[in-house]
């Protein structure tokens, strides 16, 4: 054990994704003010969707927002460069959790990822070469690094692929329900809009998408089939990128790349500078039980998080219960509409409510399929209205298509949800059961009818 993690191996790779890295979450922040993201997700709305129990986390009044990102921005450019690079990562992993959590709106398995990596980051020795740190402190130069600190990354990454490909084991995925839906929106896309269309291409998103991530892991790890793993991580990332404008991920996946091919080939094409290191070390740190006890720990947390749906007794694709936080990506499409009544308490008379008023478009289109949001949207309708001097009670009537399914009732309209209680570890019985039914109407390829909202959450 002590021979393969505390091994001293080559650092070329991880220095080279700390210049990448940096690259893209200043990207990142930057093209978030640039694409109107910010201004959608965190200044126009007139509250956020936090997770729940991160209430305190808000938005900065004003424009505080665009400081806000500008300043993550600066802190991406000083990681990727390696000037006070811990720190740099550091504030930038405490400014991408806050925005993290302050908002479900717009959700994303991959804004986890870019969550989870950066603080793996902070502890990482990415910058003990090809850094102004290095240059500017001779001492903490250094061609290399132990060999856990690599298979902390590999692991991350592995679990990802790995959830993600079995999450999609299931029939709608198998049998193109899903991969049509999607393309269905992207049908006005130029030149490749038609192809989009082509049931063999959807046969091909079907299982291209599970044996790619699947296999890509063991395709990058093995010598012989490296080159041709990449090639197709090139290509499979290149088509997320263009058909479902995912912003940095598609080419941060590109870059995991990295952390297996052999050093000499990278320092060859990138750092042929760099000296060659050929001994062999093992150090065995004083700390060695803590390192191997908080890593354990962060690796069976995350390889238990994906599975917590299965102590729920419905199914996560109806309920959304353990869905968050599972690599469960790009799995259905949605379409919802929702009615809000409140009636005043000791009274038997219910009234709309126009909770469209409260919300921006993004948030309109997002809540209507997910109970929590549902939930908190009756939380804030309660505190709205007492600030009134009403106290009311809240009513979702909530219908859901599931993947182009019948449409069926959702949440228990006799249930005012402002009075309930928010169980993180236990079932919500105002959810209703799932019908037998709900995904099984199955999409007709040949009809031209506007796209559903898709969750590719």
């Amino acid at each position: 054990m002590n021979k393969f993690l505390f091994k001293y191996i080559d650092n070329t790779g991880l220095v080279l994704f700390r210049v990448v890295f940096g690259l893209l979450i200043a990207i990142e922040a930057f093209g978030a003010i640039a694409t109107g993201w910010l201004r959608r997700t965190l200044i126009e709305p007139e509250f956020t969707f936090n997770f729940i129990g991160f209430d305190f986390l808000q938005p900065l009044p004003g424009n505080g927002m665009y400081f806000y990102f500008v300043l993550m921005g600066i802190f991406g450019v000083l990681v990727m460069v390696g000037y006070k690079y811990r720190f740099s990562m550091a504030c930038y992993a405490l400014m991408w959790t806050c925005v993290y959590l302050m908002q479900k709106t717009s959700y994303n398995n991959h804004y986890y990822l870019l969550m989870l990596l950066c603080w793996i980051m902070v502890f990482l020795p990415a910058h003990r070469w090809f850094s102004l740190d290095a240059r500017l402190n001779k001492k903490i130069r250094s061609l290399v690094m132990p060999r856990w600190v690599l298979w902390v990354l590999i692991l991350q990454v592995w679990i990802v692929y790995t959830y993600a490909s079995v999450a999609k084991w299931y029939p709608d995925w198998l049998d193109g329900t899903v991969a049509a839906l999607f393309m269905r929106g992207k049908s006005d896309y130029w030149l490749i809009g038609d192809v989009l269309q082509l049931e063999w291409v959807h046969w091909g998103i079907v299982y291209v998408g599970i044996l790619f991530d699947l296999l890509i892991v063991p395709l990058l790890l093995w010598k012989r089939t490296r080159m041709l793993g990449f090639i197709i991580s090139i290509f499979f990332h290149l088509f997320n990128s263009v058909v479902f404008q995912i912003g940095i991920f598609p080419y941060m996946s590109i870059a995991f790349a990295l952390f297996f091919f052999s050093p000499e080939l990278l320092r060859k094409r990138f750092l042929p500078k760099k000296p060659t290191f050929s001994e062999e070390w093992v150090i065995v740190p004083k700390h060695r039980n803590l390192i191997i006890g908080v890593f354990s720990l962060y690796f069976i947390v995350q390889i238990a998080l994906p599975l917590r749906h299965w102590t729920f007794p419905d199914d996560v694709l109806w309920t959304e219960e353990g869905h968050r936080l599972s690599w469960r990506m790009m799995l259905r499409a949605k379409a919802a509409t929702l009615t809000v009544n409140v009636k005043d308490k000791g009274s038997d008379s219910l009234t709309a409510y126009n909770y469209a008023a409260l919300l921006s478009r993004k948030q309109r289109r997002s809540v209507k399929s997910k109970p929590d949001m549902l939930w908190q949207l009756a939380q804030r309708i309660e505190q709205i209205e007492a600030e009134k001097g009403r106290d009311v009670e809240v009513y979702m009537n909530v219908f859901v298509k599931v993947n182009g399914g019948q449409r069926h009732q959702l949440i228990d309209p006799t249930v005012d949800l402002s009075a309930e209680e928010w169980k993180h570890f236990s079932h919500h019985d105002w959810i209703l059961p799932s019908p037998d039914d709900y995904h099984k109407k199955k999409v007709d390829r040949n009809l031209k009818l506007s796209p559903l909202k898709n969750n590719r959450e």
